[in-house]
């Protein structure tokens, strides 16, 4: 598995036991951090921007899933869904140097292997709308 498609599954396990547990990600993040063996992998780096940026931006990242979300509440939506969904709306809107298309298919591919059978396709509309509107 490549390093960052390994990040974003670190990421994805912060975001989903916060989201689960109504705790603040960074906190959860804290508690990851220590239990991770030193020296740390290389990956973790990211995964940590990741948490935090996702964490910092939560609200608006949130108001845009939920505006491109046709018929889905964020409520309603499968927790892992809503959380790929967070991290790569994170990388859409505020990491310039990720492409549009890997972070819609990172996302894609993760939703396949941890997540419904129909959670690939509607993580590809709602994101790909979301690119749309994140070039413009």
């Amino acid at each position: 598995m490549p390093a960052r498609r390994k990040a974003r599954k670190r990421a994805l396990d912060v975001l989903f036991e916060a989201d689960l547990r109504d705790w603040p990600p960074v906190e959860v993040l804290a508690g990851y951090l220590e239990r991770i063996e030193k020296p740390r992998p290389e990956h973790v780096g990211y995964a940590v921007g990741l948490v935090e940026g996702v964490a910092a931006h939560l609200d608006r990242i949130d108001e845009v899933i939920a505006s491109y979300a046709e018929g889905w509440t964020l409520d309603r939506m499968p927790a892992v869904d809503r959380n790929l969904a967070r991290i790569a709306v994170y990388e859409l809107l505020y990491v310039d140097e990720i492409d549009d298309a890997v972070a819609i298919s990172e996302a894609v591919e993760l939703a396949r292997q941890m997540s419904t059978d129909d959670s690939p396709r509607f993580l590809n509309g709602i994101l790909g709308r979301i690119a749309e509107y994140a070039t413009r």
